[in-house]
């Protein structure tokens, strides 16, 4: 039972820290007080949730606070990129 409970509260510390440093999604008139520090891509994902979420993901790695995704493609596997800026 302790053994559950630690894995629990693992997951949600785990979850909690996560979205403290993920990148988050901007809207233009955002993005305009934002400094351009480069683009991401990505591709196959699943749904345009997952990209989104890969899309957040390789922003955050790259370092940046926020991202504008700039075009998405559902040929077969769905592909996608995004702005991002810090």
């Amino acid at each position: 039972m302790k053994t559950i409970k630690t894995t629990a509260v693992a997951i949600a510390l785990s979850a909690l820290s996560f979205g403290v440093f993920a990148a988050q999604p901007v809207s233009p008139t955002e993005a305009q007080s934002l400094n351009k520090i480069g683009t991401v891509s990505v591709d196959g994902a699943s749904t345009l949730d997952g990209l989104e979420a890969k899309l957040a993901e390789k922003a955050a790695a790259a370092g940046a606070t926020g991202y504008s995704i700039t075009s998405a493609n559902t040929n077969n596997k769905i592909s996608g990129t995004a702005v991002i800026y810090k």
